[in-house]
């Protein structure tokens, strides 16, 4: 199957920890990024050369792209590319609209998704976490923006991630398990998921959501992949596993509806817009489609978007 993301592949620009304290990051090229959203046009990243830059309250540096060096800069101005521009269609572009175009570009896409998703995850940690968490009082950013120091206590604070396992279950006749999440627009469904606990393993935590969610033992937990999915702060840790049961008992509080799909059900209730698919471009993605073996059929035209 077609992938043009591999999962297993260092990080198309080089993150350049080394330089985070000694770059001038008013003099690098900058991605755009407020309250989730970055600066994009036809699908594609805008980076802003030092002379066309807006007036900013934070500058982060994301590393160094062949001979240029990148930050991630958040406007002052939080109506900054909210309108259309009248020129290029520039605006401001939340990550899930512009996830199919960046797949559907592959490597160059890739690219644009990485300091995209890096961008969102950095601004939001700053915007989250003004004042230290020990004494209370304000922090500033530092070492090119990758840490906030509190100068009353000495504390320095790091950037955070929250990991996430998100499975694929199948049952003893090969059909997947979908599920309905209660605060989801309808329609949508996707594989179960859920936060790791502390004290828990990756694989702990696959079993206890799925017991919680569906009441359905699974066997055979096998690691896919993982995705940065920095809503606001999450990496998706994918898993596959087995069940013997079918009899599903959903929560009702996380989780209204759950069902087990065959695969020649699942292209029909898509065109048909019965069921609403995770976008190209994420984890649940690729999941979906490693199981049906190949890319999934579109919705038909005016047909129910996911959101």
């Amino acid at each position: 199957m077609r992938n043009p993301w591999p999962l297993d592949l260092p990080s198309t620009v080089d993150r350049a920890a080394e330089r985070r304290d000694a770059v001038d990051l008013a003099a690098c090229d900058a991605i755009v990024v407020r309250d989730g959203r970055v600066l994009a046009a036809e699908g594609r990243l805008i980076e802003l050369a030092p002379a066309s830059q807006p007036p900013a309250d934070l500058r982060v540096y994301l590393g160094r792209d062949g001979t240029r060096d990148l930050v991630a800069l958040v406007p002052s101005d939080p109506a900054f590319g909210t309108d259309h521009d009248g020129i290029g269609g520039e605006t401001m572009r939340g990550l899930r609209d512009l996830l199919a175009g960046f797949w559907d570009r592959g490597a160059e896409g890739a690219r644009d998704h990485e300091l995209a998703t890096t961008a969102i995850a950095i601004s939001q940690w700053h915007a989250s976490h003004p004042r230290c968490s020990l004494c209370g009082e304000p922090t500033a950013p530092t070492l090119g923006g990758w840490v906030r120091r509190c100068d009353a206590c000495g504390r320095d604070h790091y950037p955070r991630t929250d990991p996430a396992m998100i499975v694929a279950v199948t049952d003893p006749d090969d059909r997947l398990l979908l599920a309905h999440a209660a605060h989801w627009s309808p329609r949508r469904f996707s594989h179960l998921a859920g936060f790791v606990e502390p004290g828990e393993t990756f694989e702990q935590a696959v079993h206890r959501e799925v017991w919680e969610e569906a009441r359905l033992e699974v066997t055979d937990v096998e690691y896919l992949g993982s995705q940065p999915w920095p809503f606001p702060a999450s990496v998706m840790v994918a898993f596959r596993a087995r069940t013997a049961t079918t009899a599903i008992e959903v929560d009702g509080l996380e989780i209204a509806e759950a069902r087990f799909v065959a695969r020649e059900e699942i292209g029909p209730q898509v065109r048909d817009g019965i069921i609403v698919l995770a976008p190209k471009g994420s984890v649940a993605r690729r999941m979906l489609e490693e199981w049906y073996g190949g890319p999934l059929p579109e919705p038909r035209a005016g047909g129910p978007v996911d959101v």
